[in-house]
């Protein structure tokens, strides 16, 4: 798993367990907790587009970043 992403699912409280037996790794969540991995990821992935704003595509940047938390409904 992507280092970033397993670090967004710890600090939402995520709890992972090693596969055993050919079984594959896994994450356990609490519907609370992974509602705060999802809007965690959600602001990092709209957050991408900050380091366009001041630039000739900044407006363009703002309008999608704002976009994609208002499509997953985060503030």
């Amino acid at each position: 798993m992507n280092e970033q992403i397993k670090q967004l699912a710890k600090q939402a409280g995520g709890e992972f367990y090693e596969g055993f037996a050919g079984s594959p790794n896994s994450v356990k969540f609490t519907e609370d907790e992974f509602q705060k991995f999802v809007e965690r990821l959600v602001r990092v992935c709209a957050g991408v587009t900050e380091e366009y704003r001041g630039t000739a595509w900044g407006k363009a940047a703002e309008c999608i970043g704002d976009s994609i938390k208002q499509h997953f409904g985060v503030e």
